[in-house]
């Protein structure tokens, strides 16, 4: 039996029940779904994946609405200019595409805000199509199980590409399960600090247990820096602010969610650079 093999009978029988899953999940769900999971829990995710769909279930019914109601919708997801691009990309759907997310990988990439990774996903998780999708998650199982490191190095898309298409099955509905069992696997058990390694499917074959599990000791990603105290943080509360209010905020309601003024007016014009806020003669508005 292949790793392949191996994977997809493992997903089959211990997948996550996920709506994107779901028999019927539109491809629009799926590409909305992928754009909230960049950075977000699933958990986090899910409550916020169903608001949303059911406000705005199809692409023309959320680029009919102005792209500030987006930003509001995104509540506390996090990285809030997902949700600008998330509206951008529904209005190229609506103007390019007649309102259906289109199948191709390149029609894909050619939207707002959609890169390698969600053009791929969204070919294969809705449409069942054979392409290798890479995430975190794969690149992990892949490092240890293929190449023996307890953690990936560096992302490569080259790289990380053509070792998913080695091990992927010819077949699609197989591709696709072997895709999702991958992630699924580095989701759930093959875990970045605590590796379930007694419960994986491929704990014979597994080459970084079967050399001993040693440590990583490769180049790492740069560390996050923390969120408190962070331009981050300053920037989150002033959006929250504009998010609760349906008309202009004043300078001096912005100057209350944050003491130190020169921090604060830092976090403001990034905001407005990006476009997430919009200065009026009586204050600031969402876009």
């Amino acid at each position: 039996m292949t790793i392949a093999d191996t994977v997809v009978d493992w997903y089959h029988e211990n997948k996550r029940d996920l709506p994107w899953r779901r028999h019927g999940f539109t491809p629009w769900g799926t590409l909305v779904s992928e754009f909230m999971l960049q950075q977000t829990p699933v958990a986090r995710v899910i409550p916020r994946l169903d608001e949303w769909l059911t406000r705005w279930p199809t692409p023309a019914d959320l680029a009919a609405v102005p792209p500030g109601e987006a930003v509001r919708a995104w509540k506390s997801l996090g990285y809030p200019r997902r949700a600008l691009w998330l509206h951008a990309c529904a209005v190229a759907i609506t103007e390019r595409h007649d309102g259906v997310v289109p199948e191709d990988v390149d029609a894909l990439l050619a939207l707002p805000g959609i890169g390698d990774y969600t053009a791929r996903a969204v070919a294969v998780f809705a449409y069942g199509n054979r392409h290798p999708v890479v995430d975190t998650n794969i690149r992990r199982v892949i490092a240890r199980a293929i190449d023996g490191q307890g953690e990936p190095g560096p992302p490569s898309a080259k790289r990380d590409l053509v070792a998913m298409e080695t091990l992927l099955p010819a077949g699609r509905p197989a591709a696709a399960a072997f895709n999702a069992g991958m992630m699924e696997l580095g989701a759930i058990v093959c875990v970045a600090r605590t590796p379930r390694c007694d419960e994986c499917p491929l704990r014979e074959v597994c080459a970084w247990r079967l050399a001993g599990s040693p440590p990583y000791d490769g180049p790492r990603k740069t560390v996050q820096k923390k969120y408190e105290g962070s331009d981050r943080q300053v920037r989150g509360l002033i959006l929250a602010e504009l998010r609760a209010s349906h008309i202009p905020v004043t300078p001096g309601e912005i100057a209350g969610v944050w003491p130190d003024a020169v921090q604060r007016e830092r976090a403001l014009a990034g905001l407005l650079a990006d476009g997430l806020a919009v200065e009026t003669p009586d204050g600031y508005v969402l876009p």
